[in-house]
Formats: C-alpha cells, structure tokens, sequence
C-alpha cells in the first residue's frame, strides 16, 4: 500500500521544483520555452487529480471503517498503533492536497504567462500601427 504514496510523494517534490522554476526570473526567451514545455506535460499530468482524489476517498472509508481504540481494553501497543495510523492518514490528506493545489497553481501560472505573451504581442502591434 506504500507504493501509491511513495509515487505521489515523488510527484509532488516534482510539481514543487517545477512552481519553483516556473516563479523565479529568467531570461524570456528561456523562460517562454520552459513555459511552452510545461503547457505541453500539463495534460497528461492530470492523471494527478482523480488519483489524489480516489486516495482522499480511500483514506476517508478507512477512517469511518477503523476500529476505534479509546476504552480502557487497549493496550499500549495498540493505542500507539491507532495514533500512528492516524497521523500517517492526515499527512497523506496533506499530500493529497499538496498535489492538486501545486498542480493547479502551476496550471495558473503557465496560463498567466500565456495571457501575458498575448497582451504584450497585441501592445507591439498597436506599437508599429
């Protein structure tokens, strides 16, 4: 059951690098190719999404079905096991939104950048008129 986590982990480290190349300054020429780059991977790295959102569903259906260890009968193994899964959940609700928040904050910047490019292209030719 790692694996997923393991993958998403590393997918977030990589959106994280990536906002943080996309925000420092550049040359423009450098920085409308790495732009151009990006828009292109864009698509198919949405796969991010419903994969952050079908493990939110999983951690929420083991969360209601968890057996409850709160009385008197556990042990301290037991409880210790309890709460370390419970913070194991809620840093894997930390991730999971890590991942659809990086990767629409990159989709936004990539768009900004975009809307930019066209602005300046439409001031140059009311420039030369």
């Amino acid at each position: 059951m790692a694996l997923q986590w393991m993958i998403l982990t590393y997918v977030v480290a990589a959106e994280a690098a990536i906002a943080i190349l996309l925000t420092l300054p550049s040359p423009k020429a450098l920085k409308s190719r790495f732009v151009s780059l990006i828009s292109l991977a864009l698509q198919p790295s949405l796969f991010v999404v419903p994969f952050s959102a079908f493990q939110l569903l999983d951690i929420y259906w083991k969360n209601e079905h968890r057996l409850m260890c709160t009385g008197e009968i556990c042990t301290a193994s037991e409880r210790d096991r309890y709460e370390k899964s419970i913070y194991k959940a809620q840093r894997n609700v930390i991730l999971c939104l890590a991942a659809c928040l990086l990767y629409w904050c990159i989709y936004r910047v990539c768009k900004y950048y975009k809307e930019i490019q066209s602005i300046e292209e439409v001031e140059k030719s009311y420039k030369d008129q």
